[in-house]
């Protein structure tokens, strides 16, 4: 039976969503205990290294995702690309990514998600990209950081920044706040339940760069309600065990103890891409 969005926001906060490619990577990932996972042709680290042009998922690799676990599925659509996003929830996906990590396909335009049933999650690198994603209907924010390197540092920048700006938001006098969600281009109400509520109305995930327990521990300490992780898990020497060890991080990201253990002995780690060596910048999409 299909999971109304209440239960699956339910079940996916504190949790991890892991990118699979195929139905073997995805029953690892529901057996180390990932939330939902993430269904595409090519982890973003291969994207990245690809080039080119990067389009949704063929429905038929994804449909076989689907029938595998039981966990929900998500999958990514090109920003702007309201067809792929029609195509997804016409094959039943339980959550839609409107992505970065592919090619855009609009550079002004998002996709206008409240004309869809099915929920999606949006990249954002400060509030007001947050907010105007909401507006647009998405259900969940995660930090775009700069996915396909394990360099965890735009994430941790994206999130900061975000958090940094809740606090602000919330620090400033009623009559503030009308020049404040003018200034981000947002609609009064969200500003206002920022400054009431000190969070974001959705779910608020981190993701980009996440390749070990700490790193993901790293970003529930700083405020993320989950973690996204893409190529650190399938591009690393263990996969089955890193995806475990992680899994346990986010569960116990409040004790060292029981980090420091699940980091033990989990193979080499993906090699990962200084920002200093990033040609291309997916976060800037």
């Amino acid at each position: 039976m299909k999971l109304t969005i209440e239960e699956i926001h339910k079940n996916l906060k504190g949790g991890v969503i892991m990118d699979v490619i195929n139905v073997e990577q995805a029953k690892i990932a529901e057996k180390a205990g990932a939330k939902a996972v993430m269904a595409l042709e090519r982890v973003p680290a291969d994207i990245r290294a690809a080039g080119g042009v990067s389009r949704m998922s063929d429905p038929k690799m994804i449909k076989e995702i689907m029938k595998a676990v039981s966990i929900p599925v998500m999958a990514k659509v090109r920003i702007g690309h309201f067809v792929e996003a029609q195509v997804l929830e016409a094959i039943g996906i339980d959550y839609i990514d409107e992505s970065e990590v592919l090619s855009p396909a609009d550079n002004e335009h998002h996709i206008e998600k409240k004309n869809f049933n099915t929920p999606f999650v949006c990249g954002a690198r400060n509030l007001g990209e947050a907010l105007r994603r909401i507006s647009e209907g998405a259900s969940m924010i995660r930090t775009k950081g700069e996915a396909g390197t394990g360099d965890v540092v735009q994430a941790v920048y994206h999130l900061r920044t975000i958090m940094k700006e809740i606090s602000y938001c919330a620090s400033l006098k009623e009559d503030e706040l009308y020049h404040y969600a003018k200034e981000m281009a947002v609609d009064y109400d969200l500003v206002k339940y920022v400054h009431d509520n000190k969070k974001i109305p959705v779910l608020n995930f981190s993701a980009g760069g996440v390749a070990t327990p700490q790193d993901a521990a790293l970003m529930r300490q700083l405020g993320a309600e989950g973690v996204f992780v893409g190529s650190g898990i399938f591009k690393s020497g263990d996969p089955e065990k890193r995806a475990k060890a992680i899994v346990k991080a986010v569960e116990n990201y409040n004790n060292p103890k029981i980090i420091a253990e699940v980091s033990e002995d989990l193979g080499e780690a993906m090699v990962g891409i200084n920002e200093d060596e990033i040609k291309v910048i997916m976060a800037n999409r």
